[in-house]
């Protein structure tokens, strides 16, 4: 029998771990409850489903954990209908997660531990192998709702129960895996996604059709000679546009010990405009810069193409920095001519998470939500910010002591409205939050009481009904 290369590694201190205490403290109940405790009017033309997806550690760590790369998937839904809402979570349930219930603990280590688990532990098939996690968001497309991960596979999901029905490449588009953040196109249908690999040829990108059948098998990025990592991506009606921030994969730094993520801020920031038509990429460059997450993007008549994004100095605790990582709202025009990109900071408090009318995705206009500082409060994101850039202006909510998330554009069948789920910091009481799109300022409609703690996570969806 194989035996591990490394010793299996201690438990992760939970009572001192930022990521496993509190808002972040893991989730073990799995409940279905229905007719929840609604403050305010809910708005009875809403009718469908709030998805979100967030990293839940089955068990407690083992090793280390590095937030927000480590945990187990776990899928919140809020169904609303005529009224009234229900509520159920499940864990993806992956291998490895039927594995450790079956052991009753965590037999794998996180993913930047060199600990794997051997034949005598989890039999061949998973000896030897890493933790899959997805744990990061949640997409439906094409009569398949996946738990997407960070560039490895997604779990297929059932609609009806949540339960795990098993790995998914989309008819091929995704072989390998895909990275969390594909986009659906609201004109065609179609699910435009990426891929970063650690080996060569380092990219690539396919495009999986309406009807869920391939229409793009993966096809390579050329121009890179080093693997970079890259967590989202825009669309336009014409392009593919990735941002390629100077973070590279050290493989020979992290087998000697070494943090496997390098911030290299002389090699600058590039864009690639790859051409949905199969064209020849068009590439940009400009100093380096960071970003985690983007808004929409459009391509501008002049043949130029317009990216509004959350912008960081660097990738924050992946990068070693004296100065403050300052953040900001930023509207960036790329020029495939002349290979520069301009930037005009829109908005320059910290911000993440910012959201439009999906609708609007290829073609943004319009307004869009992220959270973001009101205050100095612990220094934390404390507020929900709302901006038209086109027309220049901003508005806040402020939720006191509930810890917001990622806001989400809900489609009403006469009204629109933001909503998002959030956890008082006092309480450690969950809530959904819906907000009227047309003046999102003057604080919610309704306020859902969840039936138990719902912990911070990262990335939803609204699906309609």
């Amino acid at each position: 029998m194989s035996a591990p290369t490394f010793p299996r590694p201690a438990p992760v201190d939970l009572a001192h771990h930022t990521h496993l205490t509190g808002l972040f403290a893991p989730q073990r109940d799995e409940v279905d409850v229905r007719d929840l405790e609604v403050t305010g009017e809910l708005p009875t033309d809403l009718h469908g489903a709030y998805l979100r997806n967030g990293p839940n550690p089955r068990f407690d760590p083992i090793g280390t954990y590095v937030y927000p790369l480590d945990g187990d998937g776990m899928v919140h839904r809020v169904d609303i209908a005529d009224g009234t809402v229900r509520y159920t979570n499940r864990f993806v349930r992956t291998p490895m997660v039927v594995a450790e219930e079956r052991a009753g603990h965590a037999i794998w280590a996180g993913v930047t531990d060199p600990y794997t688990p051997g034949e005598d532990e989890v039999g061949p098939e998973l000896a030897g192998t890493g933790r899959e996690l997805p744990d990061i968001n949640v997409v439906r497309h094409g009569g398949r709702l996946l738990a997407m991960a960070e560039t490895t596979r997604p779990y297929r999901l059932d609609p009806d129960d949540l339960r795990t029905l098993g790995p998914d490449t989309c008819d091929g588009a995704m072989p390998v895996g895909s990275t969390a953040h594909p986009k659906v196109d609201p004109v065609t249908g179609d699910l435009v996604l990426f891929n970063y690999l650690l080996d060569a040829p380092y990219l690539t990108w396919s495009v999986v059709a309406a009807d869920g059948s391939l229409s793009r098998p993966p096809t390579v990025v050329d121009g890179l000679d080093k693997p970079l990592m890259i967590h989202d991506m825009a669309l336009t009606d014409r392009y593919v546009v990735l941002v390629l921030c100077p973070l590279v994969f050290d493989i020979a730094a992290a087998v000697t010990g070494g943090s496997i993520l390098d911030w290299r801020p002389d090699d600058g920031t590039r864009v690639a405009l790859i051409p949905r038509d199969g064209g020849p990429v068009r590439w940009a460059s400009c100093d380096a810069f960071w970003v985690w997450h983007f808004a929409g993007a459009r391509d501008l008549p002049d043949g130029r193409v317009q990216v509004d994004y959350a912008q960081w100095a660097y990738p924050g605790q992946f990068a070693a920095a004296a100065t403050p990582n300052r953040g900001g709202l930023v509207r960036a025009v790329v020029d495939p001519d002349r290979g520069t990109v301009d930037r005009t900071v829109v908005h320059d408090r910290d911000i993440e998470f910012p959201r439009v009318d999906d609708r609007t995705l290829t073609r943004a206009r319009g307004p869009l939500a992220s959270i973001g500082k009101l205050g100095a409060r612990d220094g934390r994101m404390d507020s929900l910010w709302f901006f038209d850039p086109d027309a220049g202006t901003e508005k806040h909510w402020d939720p006191g002591p509930l810890s917001v998330a990622e806001p989400v554009y809900l489609t009403g069948a006469d009204h629109d409205y933001w909503g998002m789920l959030g956890t008082d910091r006092e309480t450690l009481t969950s809530w959904f939050v819906v907000l009227p799109a047309d003046d999102p300022a003057s604080g919610p409609l309704a306020r859902v009481r969840m039936p138990i703690r719902v912990p911070a996570g990262l990335h939803g969806a609204w699906l309609p009904a």
